[in-house]
């Protein structure tokens, strides 16, 4: 693959989940996540994302948004459901990142906050209109989906490389 290979980061942040007695890990979707998350897949689909790779949590709520957005989808993207996601810092989720084959243009990863927000300012190098102020503004709510782009090595992902070229919520 040549280094300016473009490469698109899709980050969808885990729908509403219940406050139970469970551990945070087991975590279902609230009623409003079961509704949000599909329409987070609609939107993907709208503006024509199907990811080649998804690499999702394996925590309870991570599951159940993908189960519902992947639906929505004109294809099924290969899944992965990653352990090292949930919890993760800013530099392991860059690492996780830094594994994904060259194969691989399009990536979403389906995660938790303050991750998944952190990950997309830090990669932010670059963004369109105001997207990146609105992101920061917001706070990354549930269900909400940041779209990044840059040429290269999925090694050479690091702070500053991509462009924020889509930021979207379910309730704006």
């Amino acid at each position: 693959m040549s280094a300016d290979t473009p490469r698109r980061i899709v980050l969808l942040r885990h729908a509403k989940a219940e406050w139970s007695d469970s551990s945070d890990h087991e975590r279902p979707l609230a009623d409003r996540g079961r509704k949000d998350a599909p329409v987070a897949g609609r939107w993907l689909a709208g503006a024509g994302i199907t990811p080649d790779l998804t690499l999702c949590s394996t925590s309870v709520r991570t599951r159940e948004t993908w189960k519902l957005a992947v639906h929505e989808l004109p294809q099924r993207p290969k899944t992965v459901y990653e352990e090292r996601i949930y919890e993760a810092s800013l530099g392991e989720l860059i690492a996780l990142l830094n594994e994904t084959s060259d194969e691989v243009n399009d990536l979403m990863l389906v995660g938790h906050n303050p991750g998944v927000h952190a990950l997309a300012d830090a990669l932010s190098g670059e963004a369109d209109g105001d997207l990146l102020p609105r992101m920061n503004r917001s706070g990354f709510p549930t269900a909400s989906v940041a779209v990044l782009t840059f040429n290269g090595s999925w090694k050479s992902v690091e702070h500053g490389v991509g462009r924020l070229v889509a930021y979207w919520t379910p309730h704006e």
